[in-house]
Parts: structure tokens; sequence; C-alpha cells
């Protein structure tokens, strides 16, 4: 077993004395550990350099995206909540399968442990990371954009008794501003996908004080007007980028946002 304590001190350089394939094999498995040190600071640090260094090979890249699409329905809450990040650092390096959003999707929406930071297992983040592969697959041509919109909005929206801190909402707005820039959204479908704000900030009682989905909701919706209305630069992007229909979803989302100013008035 390789010392991985060793290889970050070493700034990650490649052991010499075990094929590549057969170490990320084993970091793949320690990114399920509940040992914050060794899942975070070992596992996803290395996996993470070394795809960005082209240290692994193509086809194990997208053997790995497989365990990590797979990993979306693991029992433990680190393992899900690591592998968007594992995913994104994949699709960064220009590999990708279609077959990798669905369970995505279907996990971020669902996703009930919204834990930010546990005591014992460190890190676990699932908006944020959600967020960070959101962002990256608002880019790739082959995956819809709105959908992704609505996935972002629906993840806010989503009943819970959390409310969202260390700018995870600021994540996940930086993701949905990201999207905005795709040039085939038309202004229907970069303004349509907040009609559920709408409803759902409308629906939200004040009662026995504010629901944490309308927090949420209200703070999401103030990050992305700011990334809108200066420009985004998106993932796999080295220049900032516009969103080419600004001032209608400006309008849209400052009409959402009124309402809930006035309805507190």
């Amino acid at each position: 077993m390789t010392d991985w304590a060793q290889v970050r001190a070493d700034d990650f350089a490649v052991p010499t004395d075990r094929p590549v394939e057969e170490m990320v094999e084993e970091l793949s498995g320690l990114l399920r550990s509940p040992d914050p040190l060794t899942r975070d600071r070992q596992a996803y640090s290395t996996l993470a350099t070394w795809i960005d260094r082209g240290v692994v090979p193509a086809a194990q890249l997208v053997r790995l995206g497989d365990e990590m699409a797979e990993r979306f329905g693991d029992s433990e809450i680190q393992a899900r909540t690591f592998a968007p990040l594992i995913l994104d650092c994949i699709v960064s390096a220009g590999v990708f399968e279609s077959r990798w959003v669905e369970p995505f999707t279907r996990w971020y929406g669902a996703e009930q442990d919204l834990r930010g930071h546990d005591a014992s297992l460190g890190w676990l983040h699932a908006v944020a990371h959600g967020a960070d592969l959101l962002a990256t697959f608002g880019q790739v041509d082959e995956v819809e954009p709105r959908p992704l919109l609505e996935l972002g909005l629906a993840r806010v929206l989503t009943p819970t008794s959390y409310v969202l801190r260390d700018l995870e909402d600021d994540r996940l707005a930086y993701a949905l501003a990201s999207t905005l820039t795709r040039p085939e959204l038309t202004e229907h479908d970069a303004t349509g996908w907040l009609g559920p704000a709408s409803v759902g900030l409308q629906l939200s009682g004040f009662d026995g004080g504010i629901p944490a989905p309308l927090t949420n909701t209200v703070n999401l919706l103030r990050a992305l007007y700011v990334l809108v209305d200066r420009g985004v630069e998106p993932p796999l992007q080295d220049a900032q980028v516009h969103v080419p229909h600004r001032k209608a979803v400006l309008g849209r989302l400052a009409d959402v946002l009124r309402e809930v100013s006035r309805r507190q008035g």
C-alpha cells in the first residue's frame, strides 16, 4: 500500500513501484473513507492533481467516472458527496460520457443530508460539491442546459430545515450563471426556469419563522443576480462571459426578489 501522506508531501509525484492503474483503484476506494484526512487531503487531493496533470489514462478515467456515477447511490454520505468532485475533475480533463448525467441529477435533487462540515466526517458539502459538477456539465455541449438550471433551482426549493452556509449558495449561483452563458438558450429558456421560484416563494408562509427553502432560494437568486449583471468566467474557459439574455434574466430575477421583499414589508 502506498504512503499517500508522503505522496502529498512530495508534491504528488507519482510513485514508480506500482502501476498507476492500481494506485488509482486504491485511491478510489479511499474516497469512501469516513476519515477526512484520508479521504480529502490524501485520496481526493491526489486523484484531482493526477487527473489535472494527465497522469491517469483516458480509459481509466472513463472507468473511474462510471464508478463515481454509481457512487451517487452509495449508502455513505461522504462517498456520495465526493463523487461529484472527481467527476468534475474527469469532465474538466476532457473525458465525458452522457450516462453520467442522469445519476447525478437524480442524486442532486433528492439528497437529504445537506450537512456542510461534520465534526467527525469533515467536509461533506453535498450542495456545494454538486454545484461544482453542475457548473462543468453546464459547459458540455452534449448536456441540455435548461434541465440543469431547473435542477439547481429545485435543489434550494426542496423542503429542508438546513440553511445553506459556507458559500454553498454562492457556488450554486455560479453554476447557474455559468450555465446561463450557453449561447443556444432562448430568452424563454433563460428565464422560464425561474417560474417555480415565484410559486415556491409565494406558497412559503412566514408563521413560525422564515422556512429554510425560502432563505436558501432568496440568497441563491441574489447571488445569481450579481453574477448575471457583472458576468462570469465559466469552467473550461479562460475569459469572462456575459449572459446572452442578461437584461431579461435580470428583470425576471428582480421580479421574483421584489415580491419577497414586498411581502415582508
